[in-house]
């Protein structure tokens, strides 16, 4: 692995802190799927960490949830605790597992209690400002890639343990 130099305006994943930091985004955030918008937003959050390109979380009331439901499962993190898995369902269109949330997160992670994440891999296009974003590689992190940030980036094949 080695490190990619930011250039003018870009950030490296390799500044980011460890544990992870929790920042406003005082950028328009979209998220589409199946032609619709499912969520649009300018009161997001990142969570930035070391290697990740940052995760997005929107207010769940800038995000269209008729379309999603509950689904099953969870997972833990060590930093913002437990989260719950939502899938979205659009005109006979489903994407499992598409976004998640953290209904109680751990108390610096606050903020973001009952924002919602989605998996760029999993929906039909995701935005910052009007770059469409490229996700990250891997179904674990679902950070989203912009031309602001530089790797390399956890989460291909050969990066489990960076």
């Amino acid at each position: 692995m080695q490190r990619i130099v930011p250039g003018p305006g870009q950030e490296s994943v390799w500044d980011y802190p460890r544990p992870p930091r929790l920042e406003r985004c005082m950028s328009r955030l979209r998220v589409a799927f199946a032609g619709v918008t499912i969520a649009d937003t300018q009161d997001g959050y990142r969570v930035l960490e070391t290697s990740h390109p940052p995760v997005y979380y929107i207010p769940s009331q800038d995000v269209a949830m008729q379309w999603l439901r509950r689904a099953p499962g969870g997972s833990f993190c060590e930093f913002k605790g437990v989260a719950g898995y939502w899938t979205l369902e659009v005109g006979g269109r489903v994407s499992e597992q598409a976004a998640w949330s953290y209904e109680q997160p751990t108390a610096p992670f606050a903020p973001i209690a009952g924002h919602l994440a989605f998996y760029a891999s999993r929906v039909e296009a995701c935005f910052v400002g009007d770059e469409r974003v490229a996700a990250q590689e891997g179904d674990f992190y679902g950070g989203w890639i912009t031309s602001r940030v530089v790797g390399p980036f956890k989460g291909g094949p050969g990066t489990r343990h960076w």
